[in-house]
C-alpha cells in the first residue's frame, strides 16, 4: 500500500467531513473549523492519501510568538487503522513542525485509547501531564510532549497551578495568584481576590479602558499577603505613562508611580533600576521564587500590548511561561501552561514600548 502525505487543499473539504463524522463521536472539527485552518498561518493540516481517497490528517497548530507546536487533531480511516498511517502522518508532522522551527510537540489523547498512546510512546513522546474531564464525554486527557530538536536538560519547573484570568485587564493579578499560590498552598485565589489585587496594582490610565498593573503595585500587594519581594526596572521614569494620551491622565498616572515608589520605600522592597538577565531570572527561580514578567505580545498577536506571565520553568534553550489569557478560539487551557520561549526570543519579547521597558517582579516565600 502506497500512502502519500500531502498538504491538505480545499477540494479535501468533503472527504475531510466524512472522515471526522466517521472516526469521532464527540469533539468533532465542523466543517467550518477545517476551511478555516487549510487557509490559515500557523499551522500544518496534512492528509493521507491512498489511492487518491484521502483516509487520514492531521491537524498542528503553531503558536505565534513561541517553540510550540500542539497535535491539535488526528484521524484515520476505521477500515485502514494499524496499516501504519498514523505513524506516517505523525512523523510528517513532526517534520512540518521542525521546519518551521518549533522545539516541542504536544498532544492530549484519552486516557483509555491504548494504541494511540502505544504509538506515541514508540515515537519518543513523554507523558508530563493529565487533563481531567477533558473531553465532552468527560473523559480524563494524558498530556504527551516531544522535543522535536535538541535533546539536553530535563525541563526544570515549578508546579505552579494556572489560572484564566476573569476580566481583559487583570493579567497582573492572575499571574501574581499562580505565583503565591505556587509558592504557600494555604492561599486561595478567587475572583473576589484578583479584582482586590488589581485595585491594589493598577496604574488607573492606559491607552484606552481599564488601566494594568504597575510592578511595583504588584509587589506592595503580595508584601501584604506577606510574600517577600523584590522588583526589577530598567528605568527610573514613571511607567506606561507614554501610552496616555491626555495630560490630565497623565498626571494621575505620575502620581499613582510616585505613591508607589514611596510605599515601596516606606515598606522597604527593594527596587533594582536595572535590566534583569535570563540568568538571574533562571537564579531566583532555582533558589524557590516564582518570577512574574512583563511581556509585549506582539510577536503573538501582533498587538503591542503589555502583557503579565509567570515563569514556570526553564532548561537550556527555553524559558517557560504561565499565561492567564487564552486570546482566541485557537488556544485552550493546556496551550497557555509551561509555554516554551526561547532563550534568543525571550529579549525582544519580555520589553515593553518605545523606552523598551523591562520588569519583573520576584516573588519568594514568606
Amino acid at each position: 500500500m502506497i500512502i502519500l502525505i500531502r498538504q491538505a487543499q480545499l477540494t479535501d473539504l468533503d472527504e475531510l467531513v466524512e472522515l471526522e463524522k466517521s472516526s469521532f463521536e464527540t469533539d468533532r472539527l465542523s466543517r467550518r473549523s477545517f476551511r478555516h485552518w487549510i487557509t490559515t498561518n500557523h499551522r500544518a493540516l496534512l492528509v493521507a492519501e491512498v489511492g487518491k481517497a484521502v483516509v487520514g490528517y492531521i491537524l498542528i497548530i503553531y503558536h505565534p510568538g513561541t517553540r510550540l507546536a500542539r497535535i491539535y487533531s488526528l484521524a484515520v480511516s476505521t477500515q485502514l487503522r494499524g496499516t501504519g498511517i498514523a505513524k506516517a502522518l505523525m512523523l510528517a508532522g513532526e517534520q512540518a513542525a521542525n521546519d518551521d522551527g518549533r522545539l516541542y510537540l504536544r498532544l492530549e489523547v484519552s486516557v483509555d485509547n491504548i494504541p494511540a498512546i502505544k504509538l506515541y510512546e514508540t515515537l519518543g513522546f513523554q507523558k508530563f501531564g493529565i487533563y481531567r474531564d477533558y473531553y465532552q464525554d468527560h473523559k480524563d486527557a494524558l498530556r504527551f510532549q516531544k522535543r522535536i530538536r535538541r535533546y539536553r536538560d530535563t525541563l526544570q519547573h515549578r508546579s505552579v497551578h494556572w489560572l484564566r484570568q476573569t476580566t481583559p485587564f487583570t493579567c497582573g493579578p492572575a499571574a501574581l495568584m499562580m505565583a503565591m499560590h505556587g509558592l504557600d498552598r494555604a492561599y486561595q485565589p478567587s475572583q473576589e481576590e484578583e479584582i482586590n489585587l488589581w485595585r491594589e496594582a493598577t496604574t488607573i490610565f492606559m491607552t484606552s479602558g481599564h488601566g494594568g498593573c504597575h510592578p511595583i503595585g504588584l509587589a506592595l500587594a503580595a508584601k501584604r499577603r506577606r510574600f517577600s519581594v523584590e522588583v526589577w526596572i530598567n528605568q527610573t521614569g514613571t511607567l506606561f505613562i507614554d501610552g496616555v494620551r491626555s495630560e490630565e491622565k497623565k498626571q494621575v498616572v505620575e502620581l499613582v508611580d510616585n505613591c508607589f515608589k514611596r510605599e515601596a520605600a516606606e515598606q522597604e522592597i527593594t527596587i533594582h533600576y536595572a535590566n534583569i538577565t535570563q540568568d538571574e531570572l533562571i537564579s531566583a527561580f532555582k533558589a524557590g521564587a516564582i518570577p512574574l514578567i512583563l511581556i509585549s505580545t506582539f510577536l503573538m498577536d501582533r498587538k503591542k500590548t503589555p502583557h503579565w506571565v509567570v515563569m514556570s520553568g526553564f532548561d537550556d534553550d527555553c524559558l517557560y511561561m504561565h499565561d492567564s489569557d487564552p486570546d482566541d478560539g485557537r488556544q485552550s487551557e493546556l496551550d497557555c501552561q509551561f509555554i516554551p520561549i526561547a532563550r534568543e526570543d525571550f529579549d525582544r519579547m519580555s520589553c515593553f514600548g518605545k523606552n523598551r521597558l523591562r520588569t519583573a517582579v520576584i516573588i519568594w516565600p514568606g
